[in-house]
Formats: C-alpha cells, structure tokens, sequence
C-alpha cells in the first residue's frame, strides 16, 4: 500500500517574513492521518486553525495566502512546495505570526527541518487526485498572453516557461521540465530561490511588501545582473523557483496531484485558478489509492533523496 505520510516527530526553526520582516517562529508537528495540512496560528488570543485547500487562498499577490474568518497566513509555497517534494500528507505547523519564515529564500530549508524531524509511514492508504481530462486557464494575448495547464499523467511532472525581458535572466534556461519520479526533487528543484530586481523593491516597501527581503535569501538584480557575490545555484535557477513556486501552489489542493501540469508565464493567482477550475469540473478528476506499490507511479513508494 502507498500509505500517507507524516513527521516522527516536531521540529522549529525562526526566520522573518519576506514582506512582514516580523519575526516568527514555526513549529512542524506531526498529524494524525486524513488531517491534511493545517496552519494554526497560536500567537492570537484564541488559536486558529487554517486548514489547506484550494478555496482558502484569499489572496495571490506576491505569494499564496490561506485564511479562515480574520486570520491569515502568507507566503506558504516554499513550505507547501517542501512537504509536495516529499510526500508529507499530514502536518501541523504552528506559527507565531501572520507570514512564514522566508528562511533562505527556497524550500532547501524546509526540506531539511522535514527530512531531520523524520518521514513516518502511517496506517492509512494516501490518497491521490488524478486528472482524467484536460484543464486549462488563459489570460492575455499576445506578448501578455499567459496560461497553465493539467493533462492526464501516470505520475506528476511539470514543465514551465519564463520569459523575463532582462539580461542576467534571458542568459539562463528559461524553461525546464522535472518529473516527481525521478526522486531528485531536493537536488534539482528544492534550491532554487526566489528573485526581485532593484527597481522594484523601493515600490513594494512602500506598499509595506518586501521589507524582509535581501541577498541572503533571494536573488537579487540591478537593470544588468544578478548582485548575489556567490552567484546563481543552477544554471536555470529562475525558471527552477517557478517550479518551486507551482508545485507549493498546486499541493493547496489538499492531495497530491496525478498530472502533467504546464505552464507559460503563470504564478500564483493563475495556479490557483487553474485548481479551481479543475475542482469545478467533477469529471476532471478522480481521488485514487494504490494498495500495490507496482501500481504506482514510478519513484512514488519510495522516500525522497536527501542531498
């Protein structure tokens, strides 16, 4: 049986919020099965939970927000992109603030406080959301033309495109393709940070954005090249983090997905509404289990690779 996967036991860490720069504190607990991924906020009066679904983003700008009632929690992709890499179905994350820790800017972080806490096997088959036809949102024409895509898939792949009008990035591979199976979700995608250019950062802090951002946990550009002294991570780093990005954003749905998902110039807001449009059509999709682990996708009954 592929079963559902949780932590052997908690772990923290303490950072600052990317556009808070409030600090916070994070606590990764395990969760019994069938519970899901659920944020609980424990620094109001009255701690709040906030379980993880499609239709509790509230807001895509900048990041992936969930809520419930007045509480929020923003910018969980890393976090959710972590826990998608590696299969976690059921977690609890306890945090002291409004906004998760940026940490290093990728899920790299995430990653290693999951894998040191310990992956445990529990008695409970997982269940996957397998996509039976395809789904597709657009936006644009044209030069602003932007879509993401779900075809049916026996596994879970991705592929992205960028296209960034700016020297330091049109210098890198703008697209690429990474297949779930292949285990090297860590080594190949997880790395990956975010980015922001210089021209734009005096505008988002005035907007009250990006105040916890800087070199040690994003890469940073001026109108020519990347300001990081150490350089990128991968030769294709940016495209990568749009990976990063899509596969946080797409495990909001609450399962992991059976896909090939496409995409063209898509972020968050775009990857949500292409859940929700796969959600609103319920012939799209299936919720399957796998008792023989040959029936499985390729690479699925293992445990991810660490470094």
């Amino acid at each position: 049986m592929i079963a559902q996967r949780t932590l052997k036991t908690l772990t923290q860490a303490v950072g600052v919020g990317l556009h808070s720069g409030q600090r916070v504190e994070l606590t990764l607990r395990p969760a019994a099965p069938d519970t899901g991924i659920v944020f609980r906020r424990v620094d109001l009066p009255e701690p709040v939970d906030i379980p993880v679904n499609a239709t509790s983003v509230t807001d895509t700008r900048l990041a992936s927000t969930i809520s419930s009632g007045g509480a929020k929690v923003h910018t969980i992709e890393h976090l959710m992109s972590a826990c998608a890499g590696l299969g976690i179905d059921n977690l609890m994350v306890d945090i002291t603030a409004e906004e998760v820790p940026i940490l290093d800017g990728s899920a790299a972080s995430f990653v290693y406080l999951l894998q040191s806490a310990g992956i445990e096997m529990q008695r409970a088959p997982k269940r996957f959301l397998r996509v039976k036809k395809p789904v597709e949102v657009r936006e644009g024409e044209g030069k602003q033309l932007k879509w993401a895509r779900l075809d049916p898939y026996h596994g879970y792949k991705l592929a992205f495109e960028i296209e960034f009008d700016h020297p330091a990035v049109t210098a890198t591979g703008q697209r690429v393709e990474f297949d779930l199976g292949s285990g090297q979700y860590a080594r190949e995608i997880a790395r990956a940070r975010t980015f922001g250019f210089t021209r734009d950062v005096e505008m988002m802090r005035s907007h009250g954005l990006a105040l916890g951002g800087g070199l040690d946990n994003a890469i940073v550009m001026d109108d020519v090249k990347v300001l990081n002294a150490d350089g990128l991570r991968y030769q294709d780093e940016f495209v990568k983090h749009k990976i990063l990005d899509a596969m946080g954003d797409l495990y909001i749905v609450g399962k992991p997905l059976l896909a090939a998902y496409s995409a063209y110039r898509s972020g968050h807001a775009m990857n949500n509404q292409l859940l929700r449009a796969l959600l609103a059509q319920p012939d799209s999709y299936e919720v399957v289990t796998f008792e023989q682990d040959s029936q499985a996708p390729r690479g699925f009954a293992q445990l991810a690779l660490s470094w």
